[in-house]
């Protein structure tokens, strides 16, 4: 029975036949494996993009923080934070982890600085009514945060099919029990994050192509909107700092490698 890196290791790389062609050996010579060897780790790493420790964590142990790039781990932190806060209102305990964040003078920091008094000015319960009055509603909210009505106005429509494609390609599988679609910006946000964290066993640059074939087209725009609602008290701080956020990850995917 293979073990779990061989099998990941051949579903990055499309088949066995895939595999043996990437690292330059001969079918048979794969199909007779049962786990990677030794030797070959680091060529089976750098043809598929799956880290070694998830190929032999016998060998390399696994991923520690430490293993992530502090930008990386610094994203990551970013998008988890906007999927907590979009995902459902906040609670008590995060209102006041939120109050005591600080800022430096950049953009991304006034906008941690403006969430933090917006968190000190408001309470469990109003931020719970507005949060229903932008995301759920009577019939629905002010605001629909799903990848696939921004960019068709329909929920459930092509934009959400080709993302399932792409997560499926990449290992990355639904949550037992979730109920929204995975082109919620919220979900898009967790992902984002698991995949800055490096906490999936996708190939290096995922990250990137993930953002600009899935987010870049439309979570920009669902932020400013987020930023200008109605309803938006607590959630225009969220707004601002989406939107500076997203601005940034798009200037420095822009750059070149």
């Amino acid at each position: 029975m293979r073990d779990p890196g061989l099998q990941e290791a051949i579903r990055a790389a499309g088949s066995v036949s895939q595999l043996a062609r990437q690292i330059g050996i001969s079918q048979p010579s794969v199909s007779s494996w049962d786990r990677i060897p030794a030797e070959r780790v680091l060529s089976v790493e750098s043809a598929t993009g799956v880290n070694r420790a998830v190929l032999r964590p016998d060998l390399f142990g696994t991923m520690t923080a430490s293993d992530v790039d502090e930008i990386d781990a610094a994203r990551a932190q970013e998008y988890a934070l906007l999927s907590a806060l979009l995902a459902r209102a906040p609670d008590a305990a995060l209102l006041k982890k939120l109050a005591g964040l600080r800022g430096d003078p950049s953009p991304l920091g006034l906008a941690h600085a403006a969430l933090a008094e917006a968190s000190r000015n408001t309470s469990v319960e109003q931020v719970e009514r507005e949060y229903f009055d932008l995301f759920i509603g009577l019939g629905r909210g002010e605001l629909m945060p799903y990848g696939s009505f921004y960019l068709t106005g329909f929920l459930h429509d092509r934009p959400l099919s080709r993302l399932r494609d792409d997560l499926r390609t990449l290992g990355i599988e639904r949550a037992e029990g979730e109920v929204e679609p995975e082109d919620h910006a919220a979900i898009m946000c967790e992902i984002m994050a698991g995949l800055a964290a490096r906490r999936f066993a996708a190939p290096a640059g995922s990250d990137q192509q993930l953002f600009e074939k899935h987010l870049a087209p439309w979570i920009g725009r669902f932020f400013i909107d987020l930023e200008r609602a109605e309803a938006a008290q607590f959630y225009r701080c969220v707004g601002t700092l989406g939107r500076t956020f997203i601005e940034i990850e798009t200037e420095a995917f822009a750059l070149p490698s």
